[in-house]
């Protein structure tokens, strides 16, 4: 599985055209993704071999055991972490010929990420949190946006509280909107009800798939819980750094979610 040459002269390393390949192209496409990482008792094996396409706008969960790359091949398709060999084509720019400047800008363009852990700045109130992607791309409006996101997510009436005055759920929020404030064409949640009990993981995940859809972005989810998994259009399940299976969930499963 190999994309057609990448057009020479772009430090951006964007696909050429994508007729010569797909019908469509796809949002992300990855293709023999190998990562190994040093240790003190050789080299460790993370990820095996990982072939995969994911068509714009699809939702797809990855799950598996802890320990079987889930985390690492999100952090790949981010360009947070450097593929030992392999492609990995994230909505048109080969991710293995930029530079770390131009993937921090490639980020800022195009990803969403939700992390587990929040990763708010404890510093700054919920509406200067959601604001700082767009104050670092130079966007005027970088707090009118940011309030109109909080709106989305439910917390217009807290826009001026520090994470330390938030719920670990409304923390998650923030979150949440500060990774679709850019409206990115992919967003990637990492266990993102991981911290939180079940009713408000529940709420949080119908943000999620809501808002993700109402902006057509493709959200990879990496999750434990097989319910959230199920949502998703197509469910991957790794295992020792590989695919090991893979089921489509279809039109069926977008009508239980009301689509």
């Amino acid at each position: 599985m190999k994309l057609p040459p990448l057009q020479s002269g772009s430090s951006s390393a964007q696909i050429s055209s994508p007729s010569q390949a797909f019908p469509a192209q796809p949002a992300i496409f990855v293709a023999d993704l190998q990562l190994s990482l040093t240790s003190d008792a050789g080299p460790v094996n993370i990820l095996r071999g990982i072939d995969l396409a994911i068509a714009s706008g699809e939702t797809v969960g990855i799950v598996g055991p802890s320990g079987s790359g889930k985390t690492s091949l999100m952090l790949l398709l981010a360009g947070l972490e450097q593929a030992t060999s392999g492609q990995v084509v994230v909505t048109g720019q080969e991710l293995t010929q930029m530079s770390e400047d131009e993937l921090a800008l490639w980020r800022r363009r195009e990803v969403g990420i939700v992390f587990q852990a929040f990763h708010l700045i404890p510093t700054m109130t919920a509406i200067e949190n959601v604001a700082v992607p767009l104050e670092l791309a130079g966007r005027r409006d970088a707090f009118d946006a940011a309030g109109e996101a909080l709106a989305a997510v439910g917390l217009g009436h807290r826009l001026r509280h520090y994470p330390s005055q938030l719920s670990g759920g409304e923390q998650q929020r923030v979150a949440l909107a500060r990774a679709l404030v850019g409206r990115p064409k992919l967003l990637l949640a990492d266990e993102p009800t991981g911290n939180l009990d079940h009713d408000t993981g529940q709420k949080v995940m119908e943000l999620i798939f809501e808002l993700s859809k109402a902006q057509g972005s493709t959200l990879v989810l990496i999750t434990h819980d097989p319910d959230l998994a199920a949502r998703c259009d197509r469910i991957l399940h790794l295992a020792d750094g590989r695919i090991a299976s893979e089921e489509r969930r279809g039109a069926g499963n977008r009508a239980a979610r009301g689509e």
